[in-house]
């Protein structure tokens, strides 16, 4: 709408804020009259029927720098080097593997198995340099903090991926000496920071590793929030143009909202 536009660039924040408000609302209303909808099975069998959310993982395709190029990770192998933006070059240790299909190609995947698709130039100009798709607790690394991808959706640079036609989603991660940030699509993200036994190949770690040890410490400040939080971080935004208090996550979410308004609204002029 045209004279949406023309508001000025707090009222706009706060309208769209006020509006995600309503819509999380209206969303938890609904969703307390529902039932749980099935979930679908893990392909590895006797694993659990859970999606790959704790394991933040790259969807297969995704391409990933190394110290000799940019290779597709389902192309890697341990052993192969990455550059950290913390440690430097080391080492693949494990790649973990998950793999899962749709049990009826007649329905819709339940929400939770598709993954989050940032974007082109969603993060920056070029970053990513092609949509990166990527499960949604993974988290990007942004402005100094780990911030999960779900906190960024906006219906417009971030968005569910629309898996279309697909049966079958695979998921990759990688695990260096420690936990740091690589590049996917031109794009940081965190590496794996804690191992998960519903990886198909979790087995081939506990013989190469033995058994896992405690989580490490991330390699930078993780910063992200649940549905209940994400209201009150809604609304710091929807008052800042009067009283801003908000937090820097909320300014990184207000800030990446307001550039994929002007990017989308650049590509419909084109």
């Amino acid at each position: 709408m045209v004279w949406l536009e023309n508001l000025p660039k707090g009222a706009r924040r706060s309208r769209r804020n006020l509006m995600q408000i309503g819509a999380m609302t209206a969303s938890a209303i609904f969703a307390g009259l529902m039932t749980t909808p099935a979930s679908a099975k893990s392909h590895k069998p006797g694993k659990g029927d859970g999606p790959p959310g704790k394991p933040m993982c790259f969807l297969k395709g995704t391409r990933i720098r190394t110290a000799d190029g940019d290779k597709k990770i389902e192309d890697l192998a341990v052993g192969d080097l990455l550059p950290g933006l913390f440690g430097g070059i080391r080492p693949i240790q494990w790649i973990g593997r998950y793999s899962f299909r749709r049990p009826d190609p007649t329905k819709a995947w339940v929400t939770d198995f598709l993954p989050v698709r940032v974007a082109r130039s969603a993060l920056g100009l070029d970053i990513p340099s092609t949509d990166l798709c990527i499960t949604r607790g993974h988290a990007l690394f942004i402005d100094g903090l780990l911030v999960p991808v779900c906190n960024l959706i906006n219906g417009r640079t971030v968005t569910i991926y629309d898996a279309g036609d697909v049966d079958h989603l695979e998921y990759f991660h990688l695990k260096l000496p420690t936990h740091d940030v690589i590049h996917a699509e031109d794009t940081p993200c965190e590496t794996l920071v804690y191992l998960d036994e519903n990886a198909v190949n979790f087995a081939e770690y506990l013989r190469q590793g033995g058994p896992p040890e405690t989580e490490e410490a991330r390699c930078a400040p993780w910063a992200g929030f649940g549905r209940r939080v994400e209201m009150k971080s809604r609304f710091r935004s929807a008052i800042s143009p009067w009283v801003d208090r908000r937090e820097k996550l909320d300014v990184i979410r207000d800030q990446l909202e307001e550039g994929a308004i002007v990017l989308t609204r650049d590509l419909e002029r084109v």
